[in-house]
């Protein structure tokens, strides 16, 4: 299935998808695509609350620019397989069966499943800034991150022995 069909297909069933994901076999060069999607997608996010911190502090925007192209880009994708793996390494503390991958491949999907959410937090901090809507938003794309997430590793820990 493509990508776009796949992520709509999360917010319904999350673990399915995670399943049939794993179900093409291990393919690193996937979680690595997924993760940078993620963290490129998370890049654009940022730039309409970037542009108007610029705009009202009277900042650079290009070095606001860059600096959240080296953390998004090039910082971030290391967090998140560190994370991952630290996940994996918890899963299997309580008794889980899955393997690194898999931990590796639940996490990023559940970023790049969650983009749109993203996404949408980045246009509410560029047009309506700081304040109850954007915590709003923030926590929405946070609780449907987790959901993913667990939903996720929930199923590769149940049966990849």
């Amino acid at each position: 299935m493509p990508v776009s069909t796949d992520i709509v297909a999360t917010y319904r069933r999350p673990g399915r998808v995670v399943r049939r994901l794993l179900d093409m076999g291990p393919r690193e060069d996937r979680a690595l695509a997924f993760v940078m999607a993620f963290c490129l997608v998370a890049f654009i996010a940022q730039m309409p609350g970037l542009a108007r911190r610029a705009h009202l502090e009277g900042l650079e925007l290009n070095m606001l620019l860059g600096g959240a192209l080296l953390g998004s880009v090039f910082i971030l994708p290391l967090f998140f397989y560190i994370l991952a793996m630290v996940s994996h390494w918890a899963a299997r503390l309580v008794g889980g069966h899955g393997t690194a991958y898999g931990a590796r491949l639940a996490l990023f999907w559940a970023l790049l499943s969650s983009a749109p959410l993203v996404l949408l937090n980045g246009l509410v901090a560029g047009f309506i800034g700081p304040g109850p809507t954007l915590t709003l938003v923030g926590l929405v794309w946070v609780a449907v991150f987790v959901w993913f997430w667990l939903s996720g590793l929930r199923q590769v820990q149940r049966s990849a022995e």
